[in-house]
């Protein structure tokens, strides 16, 4: 794939203290490969798919032994005028950006109301290889969050997406769009989600069948938050993993229902 538009999430990765166990992991569920841990870069390990880039998976700092979760990366033609943006409009930067070798110059950062996320300015890596949709590919992302009127009010203002809102009494829903093109959700989180749960972003990743990709995950020791469940974005099930990092899986090809109403509100 070439290289993403700003504000397109580009990339994503995710610290584990048990590396081995995640990789086997995820080769099961997600049919990911990996390649050699790179030493000079704190044993970042990336996973392929038929030899593409699809994620990477790497463990902690010393220090920095935290819950693992997914983060996901944000293009940006310039990492620093990016991080300046995020101040500027309520967020804070983790992580100021910082060159990795040729590859790229990233940073970390939160929303206002404490989303982490990254930022990416490619260098000789420019993210995902893997197309959308193909097995093992990310696929989608979304927003969940207790404050969604500081996400809508910050990653529009950011990144210079265009807002929808679904019109659904039931959730409180939202689509951020670059140009015509959706590029992240935006969910309220309800009182399902239990209060030591913080906001995160939640990413999905492309399986050929959703209920075959649930049974591995749980016989592999992960635990099915929600789902499977059929919609007309495809057939999907929230999961967390044997290590607690959250995500979903979804098969894009089955797909049930009518696309929502949505209504512009930037």
């Amino acid at each position: 794939m070439a290289v993403q538009p700003v504000g397109a999430p580009c990339w994503a990765d995710a610290m584990f203290g048990d590396l081995e166990g995640a990789k086997t992991f995820y080769g099961d569920v997600l049919g990911w490969t990996f390649g050699e841990s790179q030493s000079e870069y704190g044993n970042y390990t990336q996973a392929y798919v038929n030899g593409k880039a699809a994620a990477a998976v790497v463990p902690p700092m010393p220090g920095q032994e935290e819950q693992p979760q997914w983060c996901l990366y944000f293009a940006s033609d310039d990492a620093a005028a990016t991080a300046s943006k995020i101040r500027d409009k309520g967020g804070e930067v983790l992580m100021e950006p910082m060159q990795v070798g040729d590859f790229g110059t990233m940073c970390l950062a939160r929303d206002p109301g404490g989303v982490a996320f990254g930022v990416w300015q490619a260098g000789s890596h420019e993210g995902f290889e893997v197309e959308m949709g193909e097995p093992g590919s990310f696929c989608w992302a979304e927003v969940f969050t207790r404050e969604p009127e500081k996400s809508d009010a910050f990653f529009p203002a950011v990144f210079g997406y265009k807002a929808q809102q679904m019109q659904d009494d039931a959730m409180d829903f939202r689509v951020y769009n670059l140009g015509e093109r959706p590029a992240l959700g935006r969910m309220k989180m309800t009182e399902d989600f239990p209060p030591e749960v913080p906001p995160y972003i939640n990413v999905y990743f492309s399986v050929e069948n959703c209920d075959d990709a649930v049974a591995t995950a749980t016989k592999l020791g992960g635990v099915l938050r929600f789902g499977p469940m059929d919609t007309p974005f495809g057939r999907f099930a929230a999961l967390s993993d044997p290590q607690g990092a959250n995500f979903s899986v979804i098969d894009v090809t089955r797909t049930e229902g009518e696309m929502p109403a949505m209504t512009d509100v930037s």
